[in-house]
């Protein structure tokens, strides 16, 4: 009589040697940096680590089990709640790293175990009485361990950078620990005489490939698939149906061809096509009810568009790779965006149908229709954030803008009767008045313009006044000018300390103004700095005005890592293939190139999966900033907010951990299928 296996088994011997597993890393992981030469510089970042990541790896790995033994998800994270800034925050590039660090030991693992993590899974969401084994009902997967690894790593006082490199170090040890748990975990499931149960759980409805495809997908092992084409498909079909035939009219094929294409290439070939197109599991019953009324008109218009079956980039296959990309976002076919998405395209669908002789452009109308709704929905999404957006983006140009605007700020005063206290006052103290003043309320707002007129006003009231006239007319303005002085010091929080000194000095100035004197003794006078000496190019050019600064400054700034990471389920084994070896080429020029071409091809509305923390997110772009290096990501619930800098989107991108699910388009997966059917499967 087989053993009776409690859910809790499993957990409670995992539980049980968090502490040895903690202990036996301490000492791999210093072993694997004493052997390997490349890893020696690490070794005191990890002396650093030693004396507490023992206990703090086992206490995080502990939390995590336990929560799974209660029935929750150990890496649930609750929706962002909006607050200061909306809720918005940016860290730097290192967050990134940190996720794909994480990423790279769940997949070490999964890769020396994916036999005993196929039957642990199956095994749990057989109890959860799921038809489908997904990764997060998986108390003990990878990702938990990872976590507790950084954990450990994060609570030390080491760079980001040595974390990052540390956690790849441990990746090989913690994965042969990990195979020796897994293993043991499955041989309790053969005691209790339910491996076989577990093996074939959910088995119709998996990919066998899932795991090669998250591997290429992360650039580790495997390459990407290479892709048929429509027109190679069609002439497929074209020489399959010139081939001689037998008694009767058949087509003679061999054994192991599918059912023939019949003389009638091309409604057949659609035919089939549509029906692949129908067949894919990731389309929601509306979404596939919308698709089969499309294919009315799409048969129609392939009687007068010959184009329709050589073109993959016809309008038509664009529009429903668009649809069914948007609608695949989703997880429940009674989501209102969802709804609301497809009774929009119910009126596009109606006017494709009713058309006396549908057209490709036609069809190009209502895909550029479909764009536009999708855009402004997902604009709508990021209507509240917008301020917020703006602000943080101005927030990481701060620094840059200071040196440019004190540069400015320089040429103007180099040579102005100004005493020492005021001059500095001006080249420090105002420059942060006017930078901030940017940030706050925008680069070419009155804000900002009224602190850079600030400057001519102190340089104009140090003139000397030619007569009794101009004295009273000075005397009249200095008030004015002392109030928006402080009011500029007030928005920066100026200490009295640091601002009275410099307005003392001036007011005496002003003095000296009014008795007919000089702003400066001459005897006080200083010497002009010397000009830095004129560009070739630039020899007859005036000095670049604040604006054109700025101007220039948006044009070459540079960007730092946000992140919120959204929490929402998918399936790896669905995601398409990235070809991350044209990213991760070490700063090439090509890699730079493809990077740069991805970057410019994003667009507002389209749906992407995010690797992040050990798990995969869908998320949607509703806000591109200007020179695209901040983009805004939403999640499907309300509150989700992902602002995400292009560092870090090339981070991930490089790693092939960002996909675009429009890259894996509908028609492009119903073409490979039926090109396999005609190689014999």
């Amino acid at each position: 009589m087989p053993a009776a296996l409690h859910p809790h088994d499993l957990l409670d011997h995992a539980l049980t040697e968090a502490g040895p597993l903690a202990r036996e890393l301490l000492n791999v992981v210093q072993d694997e940096l004493d052997a390997q030469p490349q890893h020696f510089p690490l070794r005191e970042s990890w002396r650093k680590a030693r004396p507490h990541f023992a206990a703090d790896f086992e206490g995080r790995l502990i939390d995590l089990l336990q929560a799974g033994r209660r029935g929750e998800d150990p890496l649930h994270r609750a929706p962002m709640q909006l607050g200061g800034l909306e809720g918005l925050s940016l860290v730097d590039e290192h967050q990134a790293l940190q996720d794909v660090a994480i990423a790279h030991v769940a997949q070490a693992a999964e890769e020396a175990s994916r036999s005993e993590l196929h039957q642990i899974g199956n095994f749990f969401a057989a109890l959860r009485g799921t038809a489908r084994a997904r990764e997060r009902d998986n108390p003990l997967r990878p990702a938990l361990y990872a976590h507790a690894l950084h954990h450990a790593l994060a609570a030390s006082p080491l760079a980001q950078q040595a974390q990052y490199e540390l956690m790849r170090v441990a990746a090989g040890p913690l994965a042969k620990a990990l195979h020796r748990l897994y293993s043991h975990a499955c041989s309790l499931l053969r005691a209790a005489d339910i491996s076989d149960m577990v093996a074939s759980h959910g088995h119709v409805q998996s990919d066998p490939l899932a795991h090669q495809r998250l591997a290429a997908a992360r650039g580790v092992g495997a390459r990407p698939t290479a892709h048929g084409t429509l027109d190679g498909l069609s002439r497929r079909v074209d020489a399959l149906n010139s081939r001689p035939q037998g008694l009767g009219g058949a087509i003679q094929r061999d054994a192991r061809s599918p059912a023939p294409f019949v003389r009638s290439t091309g409604p057949d070939m659609l035919s089939r096509l549509y029906d692949q197109i129908l067949a894919d599991p990731r389309l929601l019953p509306p979404l596939k009810a919308l698709l089969a009324r499309l294919q009315i008109a799409v048969v129609r218009l392939a009687r007068t568009d010959s184009t329709l079956l050589r073109r993959q980039d016809h309008p038509t296959w664009a529009l429903l790779n668009r649809v069914a990309a948007h609608g695949m976002a989703f997880e429940r076919a009674d989501d209102e965006h969802l709804v609301d998405f497809l009774r929009f395209m119910e009126a596009e669908a109606q006017l494709l149908v009713d058309a006396p002789t549908p057209t490709a452009a036609l069809f190009q109308q209502v895909l550029a229709r479909v764009d536009a709704r999708i855009d402004q929905r997902a604009r709508q999404s990021s209507e509240r954030n917008a301020v917020a957006l703006a602000a943080l983006e101005r927030e990481q140009l701060r620094n840059d803008w200071r040196d440019l605007v004190r540069d400015q700020v320089d040429q103007q005063v180099y040579d102005a009767p100004l005493g020492p206290r005021m001059l500095r006052f001006m080249q420090t103290a105002w420059v942060d008045v006017i930078v901030t003043a940017m940030v706050r309320h925008g680069r070419d707002s009155i804000e900002a313009q009224t602190a850079m007129e600030v400057i001519d006003a102190v340089l104009d009231s140090l003139t000397t006044p030619r007569d009794m006239a101009d004295r009273e007319a000075l005397r009249m303005r200095l008030p004015v000018l002392i109030e928006r002085l402080t009011t500029g010091c007030d928005s920066i929080s100026l200490p009295l300390s640091k601002r009275e000194p410099a307005l003392h000095e001036l007011m005496g100035q002003h003095a000296r103004l009014l008795q007919g004197k000089p702003a400066l003794d001459p005897s006080e006078r200083r010497a002009a700095p010397p000009r830095s000496a004129p560009q070739p190019h630039a020899t007859a050019e005036a000095p670049a005005s604040a604006d054109e600064i700025v101007r220039r400054l948006m044009e070459e700034r540079d960007s730092q890592v946000p992140s919120h990471w959204l929490k929402t389920e998918v399936d790896r084994g669905e995601l398409p293939t990235v070809p991350v070896q044209l990213y991760n080429e070490n700063d090439s020029p090509d890699a730079r190139a493809a990077l740069q071409r991805w970057i410019d091809g994003l667009q507002i509305g389209h749906w992407f999966h995010l690797f992040i923390q050990g798990d995969w997110h869908t998320t949607q772009i509703a806000w591109i900033s200007e020179g695209r290096q901040f983009v805004l990501f939403v999640g499907r619930e309300a509150d989700e907010r992902l602002p995400l800098t292009r560092r870090a989107l090339e981070a991930l991108l490089a790693n092939g951990l960002i996909t675009a699910l429009e890259e894996d388009s509908l028609v492009q997966r119903a073409v490979d299928t039926l090109m396999s059917d005609l190689d014999g499967g």
